[in-house]
Formats: C-alpha cells, sequence, structure tokens
C-alpha cells in the first residue's frame, strides 16, 4: 500500500513540476531545460543527502545500477522525449508514453519475475486507457511545425517509454539493497547534468541566451517538485514495490494534473478527460486493494 502513496505523490510532484514549468518552456529550449532541471536538482539534492547522511547507504554497486538508470531513463529518455515531441507534437507524444506501463510489466516480469494479480493487471489497464482519454480531448493547437515523418515520431515515443522503463528497473536493485531515495537522486541528476553539459561542446546544442533570473527561477521550483520530490518518491516506491505497477501509478500525471489547470487557469475539462480520470480512479482501486 505505501508503494501505491509513494508512487500517486510522485505523480503529483511531476504534475506540479509541469505547472511550473509551463510559464518559460516556451521561452527556454528543451535540452537547455533539461541542463538546468538536472544541474539544479543535482545540487538540490546533493545539500539534502550531506545533511541527512544519505551517502552512506550508498556503495559502488548501487552507484553503478543507478548510473546505467540514470542513462537509460534520462539520458536517452530525455533526448528522444524531445525529439518526440518534434516529430508527432505533445498529444500524440502523451499517448505514445502510456506504453512505458506495459514495457514496465514485461521488463520486470521478465528480469526480476515479478508479476501481479488479475485484479492489479484489470487496474492498470484502466489506468493506461484512461490517461490515453485524458490526453486525447478536444484537439489543441501543437504549434507550427516542420512536416515529419509520422512513423518516426511514434518509434522514437516507444524507445522513450521502454528507456524509461528500462531507467526503474534498473534502479530496483539498488533501492531493493537500502539506498537512500535522495542520495540515489544525487547520482541519477548528476549523470544526467554531466550529460546535458557535456552536450555544450558540439555547437548544435549551445544554446542562443541564458534563460533570464525569472526563468531560471521558475526552472528551479521545478527540479524541486520534479526531480527532488517526485523522483525521490519514486526512488522510495521502488523499494517496495513492483516496478510495473510503480510506473503505471507515477505515470497517472495527465490525471493528476486535470484539478491543477483548472484551479490555476480556469479550464475546465472536457468530458473525455472525466471520463479518463474516472477511469485512472477505479484502476488505482483495484491496485491499491491488492496491495
Amino acid at each position: 500500500m505505501l508503494a501505491v502513496v509513494l508512487s500517486l505523490a510522485a505523480a503529483a510532484a511531476f504534475a506540479a513540476s509541469a505547472m511550473f514549468i509551463d510559464s518559460v518552456s516556451g521561452r527556454v529550449g528543451p535540452l537547455q531545460l533539461s541542463r538546468w532541471q538536472m544541474s539544479l536538482a543535482f545540487l538540490m539534492t546533493a545539500v539534502i543527502a550531506a545533511v541527512t547522511g544519505g551517502w552512506r547507504t550508498l556503495d559502488l554497486e548501487m552507484v553503478l545500477w543507478l548510473t546505467a538508470s540514470s542513462a537509460s531513463g534520462i539520458m536517452v529518455g530525455s533526448l528522444t522525449y524531445i525529439a518526440t515531441i518534434q516529430y508527432t507534437g505533445p498529444r500524440i507524444s502523451a499517448l505514445l508514453f502510456t506504453t512505458a506501463s506495459p514495457f514496465a510489466l514485461a521488463l520486470g516480469f521478465g528480469f526480476r519475475g515479478e508479476t501481479v494479480t488479475l485484479l492489479q493487471a484489470a487496474g492498470v489497464g484502466l489506468i493506461v486507457a484512461g490517461i490515453a482519454l485524458a490526453v486525447m480531448g478536444p484537439k489543441q493547437d501543437e504549434g507550427a511545425r516542420t512536416p515529419k515523418p509520422l512513423w518516426i515520431g511514434i518509434l522514437l515515443g516507444l524507445v522513450t517509454s521502454f528507456a524509461q522503463a528500462l531507467g526503474s528497473l534498473l534502479a530496483r536493485p539498488a533501492m531493493l539493497e537500502g539506498a537512500d531515495p535522495v542520495a540515489a537522486m544525487v547520482v541519477r541528476s548528476g549523470t544526467g547534468a554531466l550529460f546535458f553539459i557535456a552536450l555544450l561542446a558540439l555547437p548544435a546544442f549551445r544554446p542562443a541566451a541564458l534563460p533570464s533570473r525569472v526563468e531560471v527561477r521558475q526552472i528551479g521550483f521545478s527540479a524541486l517538485a520534479g526531480m527532488v520530490v517526485g523522483m525521490s518518491f519514486l526512488m522510495a516506491a521502488l523499494a517496495r514495490g513492483d516496478v510495473g505497477i510503480v510506473t503505471t501509478l507515477s505515470s497517472t500525471t495527465p490525471i493528476v494534473i486535470l484539478p491543477m489547470v483548472w484551479a490555476v487557469y480556469r479550464r475546465i475539462p472536457g468530458p473525455l478527460a472525466w471520463v479518463g480520470a474516472a477511469m485512472a480512479v477505479a484502476g488505482t482501486a483495484l491496485i491499491s486493494a491488492t496491495s
């Protein structure tokens, strides 16, 4: 049950992070955004781990697992995530990312022997279908994009989902051995920050200008909510629950963000979003009842 609560808390933190970043996403490029988020998250988690003594829970093997997790979920996943949105737009990419759940279930079963009950499988199915309905909604303006082959975008989206599911799977051994969730995020965010900083060596990945002080503050709040709080909750959930279930529940961000958007922007979700939210809640209830 605790894994369910932690996974849903992670989804809520990811939703809050998205709200913070919404005001700067149009002015700060996605690569620069990732670079600042990872760097700020690393600084924040490093300070917390130093104060709480979380560093002492890590050994070399744990660090290697967490580094591999970052390489898959953050390095590969972030780059293909950006490319997917460029090829398909946000709505289709959001639908593609729901495939992270079945990927995680398959990986958990294949590599760790994790199985789910019929009720849990039904819950996962309801959540995935609910997320899909919630993000479909009325078609929104996806911006002026150069037409690109859709099949490439679909392939990139599937790679993103697989990379994120694999990242969770690779983090699980370290978490099962007792790694502190915040210290685990120091390794993951630090590895990611080094990667995105290293990309600056390539002229094509250099930003035209640095973000303003206000934008850096918003990125910092986003990093605190998503990378520090949210990902720490996710790491803690992986120490207590199966990869597939945790991945499914933590991916309910499109559902959790609906009331936030309603409260902040006064945009009432459409009928499909409400149906999707109800299905996701029902799916969560099924999983909770058997956890």
